[in-house]
């Protein structure tokens, strides 16, 4: 199936659906909320008739990029439900996405749980924000974008390509990116706001900077235990915010942050200049893009395996 056909089906299956419901992936990144509020945005203004929905958890640091919808079980009843930005079903937020009449899924993942017919996957794609886009300016003049729309999306693109420095930024994102901005909202404002950081943020990244291993290889290192997580007093804020941090060191190729969890594993988030990174992830449940990826650590002894792996994974690079 081509792409054209692709995106046409998912216009005429959301032609043919009175009810909507958009899920995205937990612990949302601006991208995951841009692309879910993009969207919904985009639907409501071009069939006020119909029923959109976005749902997830609300986070409070999120708020400005909009607010999910609660909904009671019965109302997936003959839905469309449509799972944005995210790769795999554990990661989907509201376990009811399989409760609808159809389910199609959008995204820029490497595809490797394929679920939802049809599916749309775009792993060349800077965001799935710009793939929302895409699929707006793809089916004009059926459909209507807004400006708050169109500021949600444009935020979206903002937070996955690291305000355009990632290698997944290509022409296209920056054309997409400045069609965006024609919309009247203010681009500025956006980036403003996704530069700022709490003051428990600053401090937590003042530690990272301080407590960082970084090997020989270029591989580095920190992990983020509850006990050193407490005195910060991050309540719901994510710790994602200081994730990028270790890549502004010029000794630093990669690197993996270990954040415990509430059932006491480690969430791993892995990131690269350069060396793929995804399949070390896949070895430990999880998986990502080359240069992007998450997995999990069940124990200490986990961990260290990780940092052998990644420090291993560099110091072949270097030979």
């Amino acid at each position: 199936m081509t792409l054209k056909e692709t995106q046409t089906e998912i216009l005429n299956a959301i032609k043919k659906h009175q009810t909507i419901i958009i899920h995205r992936h937990q612990r949302p990144d601006p991208d995951a909320i841009g692309s879910q509020m993009g969207l919904a945005g985009i639907l409501k203004a071009s069939f006020p008739e119909k029923k959109i929905y976005a749902v997830g958890k609300q986070y409070p640091g999120f708020d400005w990029l909009g607010k999910t919808d609660t909904i009671e079980d019965d109302v997936y009843k003959d839905a469309l439900v449509m799972v944005l930005d995210t790769a795999n079903q554990p990661r989907i937020d509201d376990d009811r996405y399989n409760n609808g009449d159809q389910l199609i899924k959008i995204d820029h993942h490497p595809n490797d749980d394929q679920f939802g017919d049809p599916m749309w996957v775009s792993p060349e794609a800077s965001s799935t924000s710009e793939l929302v886009f895409d699929f707006y300016t793809a089916m004009k003049p059926e459909l209507t974008c807004t400006a708050e729309a169109a500021r949600v999306l444009y935020a979206g693109i903002v937070g996955d390509t690291g305000r355009f420095m990632y290698p997944s930024t290509s022409t296209h994102t920056m054309k997409v990116a400045g069609e965006l901005m024609q919309f009247d909202f203010s681009a500025s404002d956006v980036n403003q706001k996704e530069d700022e950081i709490s003051i428990p943020l600053a401090r937590l990244s003042a530690y990272v900077y301080e407590n960082l291993t970084v090997l020989p290889s270029g591989a580095a290192y920190i992990k983020l235990s509850d006990e050193v997580l407490e005195p910060f007093k991050l309540g719901d804020e994510s710790t994602s915010s200081v994730v990028p941090l270790p890549g502004r060191l010029k000794e630093v190729s990669a690197w993996a942050i270990f954040v415990e969890s509430k059932d006491h594993t480690f969430r791993i988030r892995l990131r690269s200049k350069g060396p793929a990174i995804n399949e070390l992830a896949k070895q430990h449940g999880g998986g990502g893009h080359a240069l992007a990826s998450g997995a999990v650590a069940h124990d200490d002894d986990e961990i260290k395996q990780v940092i052998k792996e990644l420090d291993t994974l560099l110091s072949k690079q270097g030979e």
